[in-house]
């Protein structure tokens, strides 16, 4: 496969964000299992579909690589990191969150500048909803805190 007129930054935003979403489905999977463990159910049962829902991300941008012609690459994943409690579990997640919506903003403005019209709106859906899972990440740290 060979991408016709892909700008290379594109794909390697690409590539940066298959790598942090595969990462974000490992992650959550993890605290999934951790969180069952210490007996917290329902934060459990977030932990899983948060990676449910990472997974669609990655699939999304599978889609999106196969479309411009290059075979999907994950190049690295992230360690798991993970913590002695609930609030350091969503704490090191808000963290993940903030990375994730700035490669997808600094995408966003990429495809801006080159005039990439289509990636800029694909980028800007997955910015869309990384921002709203960082907010509700916040609400469930602050709702601990209380």
């Amino acid at each position: 496969m060979y991408p016709a007129n892909t700008d290379q930054q594109v794909l390697g935003y690409l590539g940066r964000a298959l790598s942090l979403e595969l990462s974000a489905v490992q992650l959550y999977s993890t605290q999934a299992m951790l969180a069952a463990n210490w007996g917290l159910a329902e934060a459990s049962e977030k932990f899983r579909a948060e990676s449910i829902e990472e997974m669609g991300h990655a699939e999304r941008i599978i889609g999106r690589m196969l479309a411009l012609g290059v075979a999907p690459n994950a190049s690295q994943l992230r360690p798991v990191r993970l913590g002695q409690t609930l609030q350091q579990l969503l704490e090191i997640d808000h963290a993940f969150e903030k990375e994730l919506v700035k490669l997808y903003s600094d995408a966003v403005a990429h495809c801006t500048r080159c005039g990439d019209q289509d990636s800029r709106v694909f980028f800007e859906s997955l910015l869309g909803e990384e921002q709203v899972h960082a907010k509700e990440l916040l609400q469930w740290i602050e709702k601990l805190q209380q």
